[in-house]
Order: structure tokens, then sequence, then C-alpha cells
């Protein structure tokens, strides 16, 4: 693992999620968010969601090019065991075969 303090970090972290909602909650509950501005907020989250499991996808194909093993990798998946790291990769494989595939293709996304 690289110990540079530079290295980039998430541009969102649970943390934030938290304090977002502690923020968020009490603004409904004081009446200052009706239906519709959940709603909207929801559709935000959801993009804001694969936005998130994109780069996750990406940091996977990533590590494996710099040769991080599946038994490093699965601990991230909140599993034991390398199913859950190896089936993302063999999904994911079927698009692209590396990191800079995948980011030419959320371009492409984007700029659709």
């Amino acid at each position: 693992m690289s110990t540079d303090t530079t290295r980039p970090r998430p541009p969102i972290t649970e943390a934030d999620i938290l304090a977002w909602l502690e923020t968020t909650a009490a603004a409904v509950h004081a009446g200052d968010l009706d239906a519709n501005d959940l709603i909207d907020l929801l559709g935000e989250l959801r993009r804001a969601s694969a936005a998130c499991a994109d780069a996750s996808d990406w940091a996977l194909l990533a590590a494996r090019e710099e040769g991080a093993s599946l038994r490093q990798i699965a601990p991230v998946f909140g599993k034991g065991y390398v199913r859950a790291p190896a089936a993302r990769l063999e999904k994911l494989h079927r698009q692209a075969q590396n990191a800079s595939q995948w980011l030419a293709i959320l371009r492409h996304k984007q700029s659709v």
C-alpha cells in the first residue's frame, strides 16, 4: 500500500454521507423539504451511486493491473473469500479489459 500522503482520496466518504443525512433529515422534520424535493434528491443520489459504482469498478481493474491479488481485494468487498471481486472482474472484462478502457467507456457515457 502506498504511504504517500498525497494519494487521491475518494470525493465523498461515509462520514460525509452521514453528515448530509443528518442535515437533510432535520430539514425534512422542519418542513423545509417536501416530497418533490425528496424525489429530486433521490434521483441525484441514484446517479451519484451509479457514478461511485463506476469509480469502484475502475479502482478494481486498476488494482489488479497494479498486481493486487483477489485475496488482497476480497476484504474490501466485505467477504473473506475471492468470489465477489472475481465475479465483478469477470463481468467487467466483458466490457473492458483494463482500467483505461473502462475510463474511456465512462467518458463516452458522460458525453452521450
